[in-house]
């Protein structure tokens, strides 16, 4: 496999938020350039008050019209925004969601068209990028959106831990109604196919998190673990997906369970993502699972209150650019290995031999992995 610079398509975000701050510190080490081709989407006006904020002197971004002209060993930039652009660092303005909705979709149309390889989403604010075009809670119901899929996951990865939730960006009194069967086990068939097809892992073993305290306690504390949340894992171990639990979340996070599985499925939001910030806020990196292009983005939101004051860490986003890289590649070795598999022959066993096949593996009982 032709190990080539990644072509990496970065958005500028909000821009009165921390996006161009962690892009220009992520791009200053010039060996970033062996493996990826960046190509920001945004503005030179917007970049250059930023780094004169920053007193970043040591760092320029080459301006192309489009990725093909992108130079290898350079940070470049495609203008998006008109000369009429305005900053106003830290603070939330229509004009600043307009400016992160204009540059993500001109890097969506290049990555739909096969000019970049990879989407690295800086930070957005929520509220006000809402307009007729983008009324999403978030980037990742947008590309589910434009990339025409019935699902994603959205999947939080670190060093320590890969955790994805079932309901996302909803209220928190909707999350009960909105559990299914067929949902929750979507979302481990997603997750079982990201950890196989996207890190390399031939054997994926997924933990899924219980909805009320202690799992349910049998019922005692509610009824959605043995209604719905025991079926899914019922069905997904019948598909051959390596599914265990309800794990009670509290008892599963506080004694390093986490440690011993490859996938974590969470119920919403908050449990999924409370643990993952507090232990890899630094480095955590976003990743939309289930997308037929690759996109991640830092774990952190715009940071306002510290725009423009240097004060913000490039970790995540720097990890999200290497993130996209290894998941690219990994796409394309498994694509390579998948080609052309031996034809698949039956077999039939002789009567007298049939001693000799393998017994059934047992079934594992979750209560097993308590250790």
């Amino acid at each position: 496999m032709e190990n080539k610079p990644v072509i990496v398509g970065i958005t500028q975000g909000d821009i009165n938020g921390i996006g161009y701050e962690v892009i220009i510190k992520s791009l200053l080490d010039n060996t970033i350039f062996d493996m990826i081709v960046p190509v920001v989407y945004g503005s030179p006006k917007v970049a250059a008050y930023h780094r004169k904020a920053l007193n970043i002197e040591n760092f320029s971004f080459n301006l192309v019209k489009s990725p093909a002209e992108a130079h290898h060993k350079r940070a470049n930039i495609i203008n998006c925004l008109g000369d009429d652009v305005r900053v106003e660092l830290g603070k939330l303005t229509a004009h600043g969601g307009e400016a992160a909705f204009i540059a993500l979709e001109r890097a969506v149309d290049d990555l739909k068209a096969g000019k970049i390889d990879v989407l690295v989403t800086a930070p957005i604010n929520k509220n006000n990028i809402q307009s007729d075009k983008f009324r999403f809670p978030g980037h990742t119901d947008y590309l589910k959106s434009k990339f025409g899929v019935d699902d994603v996951l959205m999947f939080m990865i670190s060093e320590s831990m890969r955790i994805g939730v079932v309901t996302g960006h909803v209220p928190l009194n909707k999350v009960s109604e909105l559990l299914t069967v067929e949902l929750i086990l979507g979302k481990l068939r997603l997750m079982n196919r990201s950890l196989l097809v996207d890190f390399a892992i031939r054997k994926p073993c997924i933990a899924v998190l219980g909805l009320n305290p202690h799992a349910g306690d049998n019922s005692l504390l509610g009824n959605e673990e043995t209604e719905k949340i025991i079926p899914a894992i019922e069905k997904a171990r019948n598909e051959g997906i390596m599914a265990f639990g309800p794990f009670s979340a509290d008892g599963f996070f506080g004694a390093g369970m986490f440690k011993k599985f490859d996938g974590i499925l969470a119920m919403y939001h908050d449990q999924g993502l409370v643990p993952f910030k507090a232990l890899s806020f630094e480095t955590g990196v976003n990743f939309t699972a289930g997308l037929p292009v690759v996109r991640t983005s830092p774990a952190h939101g715009t940071a306002f209150s510290i725009a423009g004051k240097g004060e913000a860490s490039e970790n995540s986003f720097r990890q999200a650019l290497y993130l996209a890289c290894d998941i690219y590649r990994n796409r394309k070795m498994y694509e390579e290995i998948s080609k052309n598999p031996l034809k698949h022959q039956e077999v039939e066993a002789h009567p007298e031999h049939v001693d000799e096949l393998p017994p059934e593996l047992p079934e594992m009982n979750n209560s097993d992995l308590l250790l």
